[in-house]
C-alpha cells in the first residue's frame, strides 16, 4: 500500500472511531437531556428554545466552516469542536443555569441528533469523500459511517436508560470530547484542502443544482427540527409519563433498526438508484411519523417509532453520496459546506416552533413534520428525476442541468 493509501485508511479509521465516541455521548444526550431539563423545571417553551439554541449553534459553526474552514485547517477546526464539546459537558455536569446552558449550546458542539451532527458532519463528509476511493464506493462508505453513529448511539441510549443524572450526561460528553480531540490531532495532513482551494466559495458549474438541493434540504431540516430525538424523548415522558428506562430502551431499539437500514441502503441504491432510494423510503417513514401522536398508549407509539426507524434513515447515506456524485470532485468541499449549512438555516426554528405548537395540541409537531417532509420528498423527485448523474470521473462536458424531455 502506498503512502496515499495508508493515509486514506488511517483517515477512515480515525473518523469512524471519533464518530463512535461522539455517537455514544449524543446517544446519552438524546435520552437524558429532555428528562434533565424537565426535572430542572423548564417549561415546554424553554425546552424548545434551548434545543433551538443547540441547532442554532450548529448553524453558526457550519457557516464559519463554509467560509473559513479550509483556510484555518480542517484538523484544527475538528479539534476545536471537540474542545467545545468538553466545555459543554463540564457546564451540564456542573448544573449550570438556563442562560449558561443556552450559551454553550451555541458553540455548535452539542447535537440534538446522533447522526448528521452539524459542523462535525460537514468536516467528516468532505474528509471521507477526499480519501481517493472510487466513486462507486462512496455510498457504501457513507452507509458504514452513519451505521457506526447509529450503533454507538444505541449504546449511548442504553447507558442513558439509567436514572436521569446531569453528571452522567456531562461525563459522557466530556469523554467523547477528549477522545475526539486526541483522535483529531492524529489525522494525516492529506485531509487538508489544497492551498489553491482555501478560498473556494459556492460551486460555479454546479451552482444551480447545489442551490436547488440546499433549498429542499432546508425544508426537510425545518420539518425534522419539530421532532428531533431529544424532543421525542421529552414528548414521550410528557404524553405517556415514560421513564428514562423506557425511552432509553426504545431509542436503543431504534438505533439497531437504523443501523440495519443504513447498511441496507447501499444495496437498495445499487438496484433502484440513489434518488429513488431517498424518496421512496422516506415517504412511508413520514406517514408513520405523522401517526405517532394518535397512538392510544405508549406501546403503540413505540411500535410506530420502531416501524419508522426501519426506513427513516435510508436517505442519509444516499443523500450524502448523491451530493458528492452530482458535483465535480474539485467542487465537493464547497458543495458539502453549502448543502450542510442549508440544513441548519431553518432547523433552529423547528424545536422552538414545536414547543409552541404543542400548546395547540400534542399531535401538531408530528403532523407538521410529517406533512412537510412528504412535501419535500415529492418536490425532490419532481425536480431531480430528470437530472443525470455524472459518470464516476467528471469532465468539463458534463451538464448538471435537467435534460429536456419531449
Amino acid at each position: 500500500m502506498n503512502d496515499g493509501g495508508r493515509d486514506a485508511a488511517r483517515t477512515v479509521r480515525i473518523l469512524l472511531s471519533a464518530q463512535a465516541m461522539r455517537g455514544l455521548g449524543y446517544g446519552v444526550a438524546a435520552v437524558q437531556l429532555g428528562a434533565i431539563l424537565r426535572l430542572g423545571g423548564l417549561s415546554p417553551s424553554q425546552v424548545g428554545l434551548l434545543l433551538a439554541a443547540i441547532v442554532g449553534g450548529s448553524l453558526a459553526a457550519s457557516l464559519v466552516l463554509a467560509r473559513w474552514g479550509d483556510h484555518v485547517g480542517r484538523r484544527r477546526c475538528y479539534a476545536v469542536l471537540y474542545g467545545a464539546l468538553v466545555c459543554c459537558g463540564i457546564v451540564i455536569a456542573a448544573g449550570a443555569p438556563f442562560w449558561l446552558l443556552a450559551v454553550v449550546a451555541m458553540t455548535g458542539a452539542l447535537s440534538v441528533e446522533v447522526m448528521e451532527s452539524g459542523p462535525f458532519t460537514t468536516l467528516e463528509q468532505v474528509m471521507l469523500a477526499g480519501t481517493g476511493r472510487p466513486q462507486r464506493q462512496i455510498v457504501k462508505g457513507f452507509g458504514l459511517y452513519n451505521a457506526v453513529a447509529a450503533l454507538a448511539g444505541t449504546a449511548g441510549a442504553l447507558l442513558g436508560a439509567l436514572p436521569a443524572d446531569r453528571r452522567l450526561l456531562g461525563g459522557a460528553l466530556i469523554v467523547a470530547g477528549v477522545s475526539g480531540g486526541l483522535l483529531a490531532v492524529r489525522l494525516p495532513a492529506t485531509v487538508e484542502a489544497p492551498a489553491r482551494r482555501s478560498h473556494e466559495k459556492t460551486p460555479a458549474r454546479s451552482r444551480g443544482v447545489v442551490t436547488r438541493l440546499s433549498a429542499l434540504f432546508a425544508v426537510d431540516s425545518l420539518a425534522g427540527g419539530f421532532v428531533v430525538q431529544a424532543y421525542i424523548g421529552y414528548w414521550l415522558a410528557l404524553r405517556f409519563d415514560a421513564t428514562t428506562q423506557a425511552i432509553g430502551i426504545t431509542f436503543a431499539a431504534v438505533g439497531v433498526l437504523q443501523t440495519a437500514s443504513l447498511l441496507a441502503a447501499p444495496l437498495v441504491a445499487a438496484r433502484v438508484g440513489l434518488l429513488r432510494t431517498m424518496v421512496f423510503t422516506h415517504i412511508p417513514s413520514n406517514v408513520l411519523l405523522a401517526a405517532v401522536p394518535f397512538a392510544p398508549a405508549l406501546p403503540g407509539a413505540i411500535a410506530l417509532l420502531l416501524a419508522r426507524a426501519c426506513l427513516s434513515q435510508m436517505d442519509v447515506p444516499t443523500r450524502q453520496a448523491y451530493v458528492m456524485a452530482l458535483v465535480p470532485e474539485q467542487e465537493r468541499t464547497a458543495a458539502a459546506a453549502v448543502t450542510n449549512t442549508a440544513r441548519y438555516v431553518t432547523r433552529p426554528a423547528g424545536p422552538a416552533l414545536a414547543g409552541l405548537a404543542q400548546g395547540l395540541g400534542l399531535a401538531w409537531p408530528f403532523l407538521l413534520a410529517g406533512t412537510a417532509k412528504i412535501g419535500y420528498d415529492l418536490a425532490l423527485w419532481r425536480l431531480f428525476r430528470p437530472v443525470r448523474l455524472p459518470p464516476e470521473r467528471h469532465d468539463d462536458t458534463i451538464s448538471l442541468e435537467p435534460r429536456r424531455t419531449t
